[in-house]
């Protein structure tokens, strides 16, 4: 029987499915990168050696203008550790802005609303000759033991 990674290899192996290979190299370079970097691309590609890189918000476009020399040497080491990633080469860099958001997903903070139980009970007694108060107690006394039973 053979196992799923042999499957997924063979498969990627395919002449129509050379991209994979090439998306799976383009992650391999984001992780290399720094993780403020990592949130700020949204994606990149490789075109007549030129490496495009999206970003998330103009600010790090400039940011990344100003470390090419970086991302290239980055890139090279890449291709030459990596087997698999040989063909990754480029000679400049342009960033751009893109509306995508980043490959890193970031946890989102679940919003809960906090539910209490009720501390007061029902059993209290009422020691005023004030019809009015005594009305208002009587609703107190209703809502509390609503409470209690849900």
């Amino acid at each position: 029987m053979k196992k799923v990674s042999i499957i997924l290899s063979h498969l990627a192996n395919q002449p129509q499915f050379k991209f994979l290979k090439q998306e799976s190299c383009n992650k391999k370079y984001i992780s290399l990168l720094s993780a403020k970097w990592q949130k700020a691309i949204a994606f990149i590609y490789i075109r007549d050696n030129t490496l495009f890189i999206a970003v998330t918000h103009p600010g790090f476009k400039m940011e990344l203008n100003y470390n090419k020399s970086l991302l290239i040497s980055i890139l090279k080491q890449l291709s030459s550790y990596d087997k698999s990633c040989k063909k990754m080469s480029a000679d400049s860099v342009v960033v751009f802005h893109s509306k995508y958001r980043s490959i890193v997903k970031e946890k989102k903070k679940e919003q809960t609303v906090p539910y209490y139980s009720e501390l007061a009970s029902e059993n209290f007694e009422i020691k005023s000759d004030d019809s009015d108060l005594r009305e208002k107690f009587k609703e107190i006394k209703k809502s509390i033991k609503e409470q209690l039973t849900l």
